[in-house]
Parts: C-alpha cells; structure tokens; sequence
C-alpha cells in the first residue's frame, strides 16, 4: 500500500505579508522543517507543489530528495495545488497524504501512526483529529477518490470530497495538536519559536543529566 505524500506550498501569505515558508525556524525555512518530516515518515515519496515566490521555495528544497513541481495556477487556490500535485504522483500509489506546508507542528510519527491506520483500514479516507476537531494531513484512496480530487476547484483543498463522503471517513484520534495547528499571523510564528525554544532546553537538561 504505498503512500505518496503532496506537500501544498505555493500560497501566498497574504495575511502575513511575507512568505511564512520561508520563515526560520532553528536555521532552516518552514517549509524544509515540514519536508524533512515527512522524509522521516513512513511516506514512500514526497511532491513539494511550488507556486508564490516558486524559486525561493525551490532553492531550500533542491537538495533534500524530494519532487518539486510548479503550480502555474497557484493563485486559484489549493485545489489547483492538489490537481498539479496529482499529475507528477508515482504510478502504483494506493494513497496520497495531503499536507500542508504551514503545518510545522505536525511529527513523522503523527504521520506514521495515520499511515498505520488507513493500511489497517477499509476506509477511503482516514483525517486525523484532536480532541474532537480535524485536523491535517488527510489520506485518500487514489483509486476511489483520485478523480474527485482532480476535479477540486478554489481554495478548500479536500474538504469537499471528505463531506461528501463521510460514510468512507476514519476519523482517527491523534493525541498532539499538531495536526490543528499552523502558522497563519506572526502571534502563531512568534508562538511556534517559543515552543521550539523550550523543547531544546529540555533536550539539553537531558543531554546533561
């Protein structure tokens, strides 16, 4: 069952006013954080879908073994990512992990455990969820769902195809809030680096220790 992942990062950050993935975070950008956590997962390939700033985003990402494809529409939206995505998508995937790039909360085993879930699973859908609310990245049958994906207009990615669909829906309880959380406005920014900040200070208190 081999799961191809579609990274989402060709928007144009318009309420922040500067490219959040390009944002350093720990000496790299966002959107290489997100990358190198999907490398570490269960994934079998990753597409990087570019678009805003295309050449900026690909220069911090030529290098670390993924696929990166350009979005000539990316101004329409996700939907256009996931359509471009799809096109360059190896041949014999049974899924496609949908991810966006601005969610660098989200772990590589998150990712496994949802990998894990969908192969052990009839459904078609498997969307993670914490305490109650859904969250990021989806998985999606290409063979059930791979044409309604394809046929996405505007900027809702696959929520309209898992509406459509509930009955196919495994909802799958993560306990991180990862997978709701993202950077849109510098407060989440400024928020996320705190974060980091504390985790590499326990981390040395233990190296310590």
């Amino acid at each position: 069952m081999k799961i191809s992942a579609i990274l989402l990062a060709a928007g144009q950050s318009k309420r922040m006013g500067t490219n959040k993935l390009l944002l350093d975070i720990g000496g790299q950008a966002l959107v290489e954080r997100v990358v190198k956590v999907l490398l570490r997962s269960k994934v079998d390939s990753v597409i990087v879908v570019v678009g805003f700033e295309w050449k900026r985003v690909r220069q911090r990402l030529w290098t670390k073994g993924v696929r990166v494809v350009y979005n000539r529409q990316y101004r329409e939206g996700m939907a256009a990512s996931i359509r471009e995505g799809l096109r360059h998508i190896d041949q014999g995937s049974h899924g496609v992990l949908i991810v966006l790039a601005d969610h660098p909360f989200i772990t590589s085993d998150t990712i496994d455990q949802l990998i894990d879930a969908y192969r052990g699973s009839q459904k078609g859908i498997v969307c993670p969820t914490y305490q109650g609310k859904r969250g990021h990245p989806v998985i999606f049958n290409l063979e059930r769902y791979g044409k309604a994906l394809s046929q996405l207009k505007g900027d809702i990615g696959g929520r309209a195809v898992i509406e459509a669909h509930r009955d196919d829906l495994l909802e799958f309880a993560i306990d991180s809030p990862g997978v709701i959380r993202d950077i849109d406005v510098w407060e989440d920014y400024d928020e996320f680096r705190t974060l980091l900040a504390e985790e590499s200070d326990r981390n040395n208190e233990k190296s310590k220790g």
